[in-house]
């Protein structure tokens, strides 16, 4: 009989960064937390990292994950939501590491396919197809869904023989 694996998901933004940890056991996966680092506008951008990475931390030394999967970095037009966004990748990406995590990465595009099937998928097409593979009472919100296919694109992906990169070995 396989082990259990428990992974943590990241869906990082500077403003509303979605958290989830995901156990697989059996072949069976379940949502165990899910939630979003919501930030208010008024706080510094030093102070969005500081949260997401103490949110991030917290919520590793509450369910003991070996392994964290994050959405890759996404084309954007503007170089200063670029740095944004990877500053925030980065607060979590360092949580991660200081525990000693492996860590995957996988493209936005890459995330909606293994969930919804095709790459263009729009969010609340996200939301929902989570919400019915993993039997969910509740639509989680549209952060924290991503951050939830982000940990099903890694299961899935690890389920094959054709394994992801992984960031950290």
């Amino acid at each position: 009989m396989e082990p259990d694996e428990v992974l943590i998901s990241v869906d990082p933004s500077l403003r509303g960064t979605g958290v989830s940890v995901l156990q697989r056991s059996a072949g069976k996966i379940r949502c165990l937390h899910f939630d979003v680092v919501k930030n208010p506008p008024k706080l510094s951008v030093a102070g969005c990292l500081l949260e997401i990475h103490a949110r991030v931390q917290s919520i590793i030394v509450q369910f003991s994950p070996h392994v964290m999967a994050i959405e890759s970095v996404i084309y954007v037009q503007s170089f200063a939501t670029a740095i944004t966004l990877g500053s925030a990748r980065g607060a979590a990406l360092l949580a991660a590491a200081q525990k000693g995590l492996q860590i995957y990465e996988y493209a936005p595009r890459r995330v909606k396919k293994a969930v919804v099937g095709h790459g263009a998928a729009q969010k609340s097409q996200v939301a929902f197809m989570v919400r019915s593979m993993l039997g969910l009472t509740t639509t989680p919100p549209p952060d924290a869904a991503d951050a939830i296919a982000v940990g099903l694109a890694h299961f899935q992906s690890t389920a094959s023989p054709l394994k992801s990169r992984s960031l950290l070995k």
